[in-house]
C-alpha cells in the first residue's frame, strides 16, 4: 500500500518507519525542505516533498500537522485526491476536528494514536512507538465502514490496542487522562520556579529525582501541544480543571485542620484506584 504522511515530526516519523518496515511504500511532505532531506537519509520513508502533489497516488493519508493547520491542509490536498483516498488525522481532540473535515472529505476517518514523547521533532521519532498503546478511532454515522477498518487493520499492524467511540466521548476522556495531566504538571513546574528564596530554588532543583521528573514529564513537552489541547478542548478540559481544583482544595483543608484521618483515608482510595486506569500498573 502507499500511505502518505503530512507532518514528518515525532508522530508522523515513528509511524513512517514502522509502516516502512512493513514493506508499505511512504511518502512524506513537510514544510521545510531540510527534514524531507533527513527522512530520505534515514530511510523513513521512499520519498518526500514540501509539495502536497506528491500525494496524488496514495491510498491511505495520515495527516501528523498541528491541530491548528489540519483544515487548511485538507483543502490545499483537495484537488490532488482520489475518490477513494482514506484521510485520518492523528489529533489528540477529535470532535472539532472530526466536524470540520468530515464535511470536505467523507472518506476521512478520526484517530488519535495515544503514544508520545517530550521531545518533538523528526530527531526523535523511532520504532515500535506504538506498541501496546490505545490507538482511538472515532468513526461517525457517515464514515465509511471500509475507511475505518483499513485504518484500524494499520494501527493493529502497529500493535496498538484499538478502540472506537464516539468523538465528543473521545474529547471527555482524554481531558482526564491526558489534558488535565500537562496543566498540572505545568502548573507544579512553574510553582516551583516561583519559590522566591532562591537558595531554597536551587537546593530543590539538585535534590530532584524521580518522584519530579515523573510528575513534571508531561508538563515541560513541547508548548504547542498543550496550547492545542486546551484551545480545541475547552470545555472538557476546563471541567477537568474545576474538579481536579476541588480535590486539591479538600486536601488543602484537611492538611490545615490536621485532619489526618480523613486525609489517610483519601491516600489510601487513591492508592487502591489508580490500577484502574490501563497501563498504570
Amino acid at each position: 500500500m502507499e500511505i502518505g504522511i503530512v507532518g514528518l515530526g515525532l508522530i508522523g516519523g515513528s509511524l513512517a518507519i514502522d509502516l516502512r518496515r512493513q514493506g508499505h511504500t511512504l511518502v512524506g511532505v513537510s514544510r521545510r525542505k531540510e527534514t524531507c532531506e533527513q527522512a530520505i537519509d534515514r530511510e523513513i520513508v521512499d520519498q518526500a516533498s514540501t509539495n502536497l502533489a506528491i500525494l496524488a497516488t496514495a491510498e491511505v493519508i495520515f495527516l501528523c500537522t498541528p491541530l491548528h493547520s489540519l483544515a487548511t491542509t485538507v483543502d490545499q490536498l483537495l484537488p490532488y485526491l482520489d475518490p477513494a483516498t482514506i484521510l485520518t488525522d492523528v489529533g489528540s481532540v477529535k470532535l472539532s476536528v472530526v466536524a470540520e473535515l468530515e464535511p470536505k472529505w467523507p472518506n476521512f476517518v478520526g484517530g488519535h494514536p495515544m503514544a508520545g514523547k517530550a521531545e518533538s521533532g523528526l530527531e526523535v521519532a523511532q520504532a515500535n512507538l506504538f506498541v501496546d498503546r490505545a490507538y482511538v478511532l472515532t468513526p461517525t454515522a457517515t464514515t465509511p465502514a471500509a475507511a475505518t477498518e483499513t485504518i484500524a487493520s494499520l494501527a493493529r499492524s502497529l500493535q496498538c490496542r484499538v478502540y472506537y467511540c464516539d468523538p465528543a466521548e473521545h474529547d471527555c476522556a482524554v481531558a482526564w487522562i491526558s489534558h488535565l495531566p500537562v496543566m498540572i504538571s505545568a502548573s507544579l513546574i512553574a510553582a516551583c520556579l516561583n519559590q522566591p528564596d532562591r537558595s531554597v530554588l536551587k537546593l530543590a532543583q539538585e535534590l530532584a529525582s524521580s518522584g519530579f521528573r515523573d510528575t513534571s514529564r508531561v508538563g515541560g513537552g513541547n508548548p504547542e501541544l498543550g496550547l492545542m489541547m486546551a484551545r480545541y478542548n475547552q470545555p472538557a478540559l476546563l471541567q477537568s480543571l474545576y474538579a481536579y481544583r476541588q480535590q486539591l482544595d479538600q486536601i488543602i483543608q484537611q492538611i490545615e485542620q490536621s485532619d489526618w484521618n480523613t486525609l489517610e483515608q483519601q491516600l489510601l482510595q487513591t492508592q487502591q484506584g489508580r490500577s484502574q486506569f490501563s497501563g498504570t500498573t
